[in-house]
């Protein structure tokens, strides 16, 4: 939990109510982040930090467990479940006993990127009742998944593509490298906690655990922290990363690369970038699974006496075989000329749909050869109704 959770209100930033559903959040991100993104509006400071401060209030409230984690906090302090001094067996939060002095947010959360087993609030209550006083070891904090959006062509999807994803989010900061110490020095480890981060005590028939007060509950100590990021190891920057999307990516699939999401807190792992690809519609083309669909529009006759015709697909043109006598809204298979099957397992097929294209006017030369081909089918015997139910 970043004990600067508790000093934003996140749902406030999306424009939602606490009770909003997880799609109720996207959809509201979503429209945020399009107003709001850098390249809509190029130098303007006041839309990146809005557009920074929406981003971070997504990354929370789009984690149901983070979600979960930072609405219980707020409850807890809301309804000044802690307070000033310590803990008492005897007595309870905010009475004289067993932490003794002051706690701020920060010896609570253990810092700025406590977790559970970072010496913050999962460690208070996780030791409470611990006899013997066990000691939790302390990590560093994992960086944040980051999501993202990216709108491809049809064809582009079909074939894949590489995509530059211009992004801002925390990543490692360039001047300590995310280690948090100012270029030439280095973090050592808290002398108080041997950098465990946590203090375990024995108090009556209790054993309990608190943040260590030197280090805060990171295990470590920074004597001379950077002067970019203020010791985190981490900064909010716009970056580029260049995203290889596969071939036959489907509307709505998200893209897991990792290790590109936010930068982990004085240089623990990052996290994971989700890249959510949406698809646009193509003129020519439909798909269907693995197979691409198209309809073609045939003129009768063709359909009568049979023809061949080019078509397109996604590397060239492919000539179909109609054949003599085929039926309107028939569908013709081309083997191997659809979407590429993930994996290099080959490709789906090409289905195209034949429809008769009903000429609008016709001349009179047309027009009297029709009239004279139709009595010849007459005459021939055929009846385009024959054996249906409604004659």
């Amino acid at each position: 939990m970043n004990r600067e959770w508790l000093e934003k209100d996140f749902y406030k930033e999306l424009g939602v109510s606490s009770s909003a559903t997880q799609d109720e959040v996207k959809k509201a991100y979503r429209k945020l982040a399009r107003d709001l993104h850098p390249d809509k509006n190029p130098g303007d400071a006041k839309a990146e930090e809005r557009f920074k401060a929406v981003s971070e209030a997504h990354a929370v409230l789009s984690d149901p467990e983070k979600r979960k984690e930072y609405d219980e906090a707020r409850r807890l302090f809301a309804s000044g479940g802690y307070g000033r001094g310590g803990f008492s067996p005897g007595g309870g939060y905010g009475q004289p006993g067993g932490f003794s002095g002051e706690f701020n947010l920060g010896d609570i959360f253990g810092g700025a990127g406590a977790t559970a087993g970072d010496g913050g609030l999962g460690d208070i209550l996780g030791g409470l009742f611990n006899r013997g006083g066990a000691r939790t070891s302390s990590r560093p904090r994992r960086g944040s998944d980051v999501e993202t959006e990216t709108t491809l062509g049809f064809r582009e999807a079909a074939q894949g593509v590489t995509v530059p994803l211009r992004m801002t989010s925390p990543a490692a900061c360039t001047t300590c490298h995310g280690s948090g110490a100012k270029p030439g020095t280095s973090p050592r480890v808290c002398p108080h906690c041997n950098g465990s981060g946590v203090i375990s005590r024995n108090q009556g028939a209790f054993g309990f655990s608190e943040p260590c007060e030197d280090c805060r509950g990171t295990g470590s100590i920074i004597d001379d922290p950077c002067g970019d990021c203020r010791g985190t190891g981490i900064q909010n920057r716009t970056r580029t990363i260049t995203v290889r999307i596969p071939p036959g990516v489907r509307d709505g699939q998200r893209i897991r690369l990792a290790g590109q999401g936010e930068a982990g807190l004085r240089g623990a792992p990052p996290g994971d970038l989700y890249v959510t690809v949406h698809v646009s519609q193509d003129k020519v083309f439909g798909r269907n699974g693995d197979d691409l669909t198209l309809v073609l529009p045939v003129s009768y006759s063709e359909l009568v006496l049979g023809t061949t015709v080019s078509v397109p697909t996604l590397d060239g043109r492919v000539g179909v075989k109609v054949p003599p006598g085929t039926a309107d809204g028939r569908t013709l298979r081309v083997r191997g000329r659809g979407v590429p099957k993930r994996g290099g397992g080959g490709a789906g097929d090409l289905l195209v749909t034949v429809k008769v294209a009903i000429p609008q006017k016709l001349d009179d030369n047309a027009t009297e050869a029709l009239r004279r081909y139709a009595e010849a089918e007459k005459e021939s015997g055929f009846d385009p109704r024959a054996g249906w139910a409604g004659a």
